[in-house]
């Protein structure tokens, strides 16, 4: 994201900065090289020795004029050639005399102000009367006599027809959008991908308020929204139009890779994050499962420890009272167990209590839970099962561990007992022990089950 913002803030300033500034002068540069054949031709007939002497020999011979502007525009390719003499007010053109300039037709304003300026020309964008009020861009020139007196003022006009292409091949090449206002913000002249409803930029809603700052600076920068794009402009005043060029350029379309960009390394992070959280997940309930095995499980023989029956047993207690089910405990331990390590090693006697514990919890059910209770004393906790049941298990046992460690003597004494269900968890307890204690007294290597049912007050 932090990458996404500083590319986008890089590429708005590279486009605020570098490449609107850069088409602007491109557009400007294509123009004046334009514009200066026109000027060179309008150069040319104010200087001509033939304009001059046919004015200064009394404007006889209208048709040499008008062979001598036909002429120069098919020739040059220009769309229209004029001159206008100060001494008679005529204006004549490729065709023929067009009228006569007056002071008082706002149309010939033109002239009047050409013939008063200080410089030799005027490059006017006006609508041409001798060709249907086309728009043309006017070279207006001024011809001097040999004594440097004012005689009238010729040139050549072109259709804007030349700058809107221009328009066209720079809004195709680079994909921006390109347009004309006058010094009062009408729009002038613009290219087929301009689709602007308002005609003045004071009427456009995006653009009124950057309106007077860009009518009254030679060059401006800036970026507003339209339909909810971000759009990056930049402005440049055209002293030979008197003509203000506007490019636009939206950023949707240059983000666009980096936008892309960022959703891949967005999907790449969501895919590298996934892939830590499986492993992290795989390696926590590792850890976890083993946290729990080394907190619940008696590590020699793997049977439940002490912790663990503590939890498991008051969750069956509830649940057998709740159920008014039945619940048997048997409790044994190993006969002698003491002089097996006193004379055969802690090894032996460590072997003897895991080959116990798997003997016992192979013939136990599943639902059954093996507890090592201390020491060589073991546990078992019997679910849904009655007093003789839990006797025949104790037996079965019994038996079990006395065939297949024969060889090691190893034998076992049980206590049984059966759950009362208003008796507590001690009691039960109690009552197991007291059965086993008793297996020890009479013998050892037998099972005795608890007969003496508790007080209940």
């Amino acid at each position: 994201l932090a990458s996404y913002y500083v590319s986008r803030t890089s590429l708005r300033a590279q486009i605020n900065t570098g490449e609107l500034p850069l088409t602007s002068d491109n557009i400007y540069s294509e123009i004046q090289q334009d514009l200066l054949q026109p000027i060179f031709i309008s150069s040319l007939m104010a200087n001509d020795t033939f304009l001059r002497d046919w004015v200064l020999f009394g404007e006889e011979d209208v048709t040499q004029i008008t062979r001598y502007l036909k002429e120069i525009k098919t020739k040059y390719g220009t769309f229209t050639s004029f001159f206008v003499s100060d001494r008679t007010s005529t204006y004549y053109h490729a065709d023929g005399i067009l009228k006569t300039v007056r002071k008082d037709e706002p149309r010939d304003l033109w002239y009047y102000r050409v013939r008063d300026m200080d410089d030799d020309y005027e490059i006017n964008v006006d609508p041409d009367l001798a060709n249907s009020d086309t728009m043309t861009i006017f070279i207006n020139y001024k011809v001097f006599d040999y004594a440097g007196n004012f005689i009238g003022a010729t040139g050549v006009g072109l259709t804007v027809s030349a700058v809107k292409n221009i328009i066209e091949d720079y809004q195709q090449r680079f994909d921006r959008t390109i347009y004309f206002v006058d010094p009062q913000g009408e729009l002038a002249l613009y290219g087929s991908r301009f689709d602007a409803i308002e005609t003045n930029l004071h009427a456009a809603k995006e653009l009124a308020p950057l309106a007077e700052q860009i009518l009254s600076s030679e060059s401006v920068t800036a970026q507003f929204q339209r339909n909810g794009k971000v759009i990056h402009l930049n402005t440049r005043f055209i002293p030979e139009f008197q003509w203000y060029l506007l490019v636009e350029q939206p950023e949707d379309r240059v983000v666009a890779n980096i936008y892309n960009a960022l959703l891949i390394n967005l999907l790449i992070c969501v895919v590298v994050v996934a892939v830590i959280m499986v492993i992290l997940h795989a390696a926590i309930s590792g850890y976890q499962s083993r946290l729990e095995k080394v907190a619940t499980v008696d590590k020699l023989t793997g049977a439940y420890n002490r912790l663990a029956f503590d939890v498991l047993f008051k969750k069956l207690i509830q649940e057998t009272q709740r159920n008014s089910g039945r619940l048997s405990m048997l409790l044994f331990d190993i006969d002698h167990f003491k002089e097996i390590n006193d004379s055969r090693g802690h090894l032996t006697g460590d072997r003897v209590l895991k080959d116990v514990a798997t003997l016992v919890q192979s013939m136990i059910r599943k639902s059954d839970t093996l507890t090592r209770w201390g020491g060589d004393e073991f546990l078992v906790l019997l679910k849904d099962c009655s007093r003789e049941s839990a006797a025949q298990m104790a037996e079965k046992i019994r038996s079990g561990i006395e065939d297949a460690l024969s060889a090691d003597a190893v034998t076992v004494s049980h206590g049984v007992a059966l759950y009362d269900l208003k008796e507590s968890g001690d009691s039960f307890l109690a009552r197991a022990d007291r059965a086993l204690y008793l297996a020890k007294t009479q013998g050892r290597n037998r099972v005795e089950v608890a007969s003496d049912e508790p007080v209940i007050p």
